[in-house]
């Protein structure tokens, strides 16, 4: 059952769009899974919970959330895209760049470069998504993965 307080319905709500059975499916779906989806994914696991959502309507609602910052499309390993749950209007993680392996953490301390940049450029800023690569630990212990700097 979808939390009717999350930040995804909250958006939803707030930028006055129908809480619609595909929209709440969607958003519980993403929630559960901790936002790390792809599309495919997200619409085998929609239609599993309720085959009456069709495809068509999983892509419509992916593009709202995008819109209003409830999610966000990333690239990982390349090519796959993830979408990735933007709770509070941001979202952290470091991969890596030899398992893929998504390490999420919570602070990025970028208070100051939001400031900063809002200044600079007379911009609001309401989100952010910062990724960073590397080689996590487990990949460095194996011996045929060297360090770089």
């Amino acid at each position: 059952m979808v939390n009717h307080d999350s930040p995804g319905v909250r958006a939803l709500r707030n930028a006055g769009y129908k809480l619609t059975t595909p929209r709440l499916t969607i958003i519980e779906i993403l929630e559960q899974y901790g936002g790390h989806l792809t599309s495919t994914r997200l619409v085998d696991l929609v239609q599993e919970r309720d085959p009456s959502i069709g495809r068509a309507s999983v892509f419509r609602t992916l593009e709202l959330m995008i819109k209003l910052g409830i999610i966000w499309p990333t690239l990982q390993g390349g090519s796959t895209v993830n979408y990735m749950l933007m709770p509070g209007g941001h979202h952290h993680h470091i991969i890596c760049t030899n398992c893929n392996k998504l390490i999420e953490f919570a602070d990025c301390h970028l208070d100051g470069l939001i400031k900063s940049v809002q200044d600079e450029y007379g911009v609001r800023i309401d989100g952010h998504l910062l990724e960073l690569y590397g080689v996590c630990s487990d990949c460095r212990a194996l011996p045929m993965v060297r360090e770089t700097k």
